[in-house]
């Protein structure tokens, strides 16, 4: 049965590619397990990292996570707008446009 809180598209690849879509997931548990850092400053993190490369999906996933460990709507409104002098206004306005279609 498909997770309602994963894209269909990320369902889907699980479905094409279950090793590798494991491993994956793996990777990114061992990581976030690997040293000192907080799990809210991780998916805000992330979530910047997300806003900076331009993908929806991904800040979709990390404001949802950042929610999910604790994040306030002005930490992440916060993390967004700490990049405008690093990738620039329009990108940033697009990533909170993103995140305000998790946060509403």
């Amino acid at each position: 049965m498909a997770d309602p809180k994963r894209p269909k598209h990320y369902t889907r690849l699980t479905e094409l590619f279950p090793d590798v879509l494991a491993a994956h997931e793996n990777l990114g548990t061992t990581i976030r397990n690997a040293g000192p850092i907080e799990p809210k400053t991780i998916e805000l993190i992330q979530l910047a990292a997300a806003a900076s490369t331009g993908s929806e999906g991904s800040v979709h996933s990390h404001t949802r996570r950042a929610l999910q460990q604790g994040a306030s709507h002005e930490e992440i409104y916060h993390t967004l707008l700490l990049l405008i002098s690093t990738i620039g206004f329009p990108r940033v306005a697009a990533a909170v446009s993103w995140a305000q279609d998790i946060m509403d």
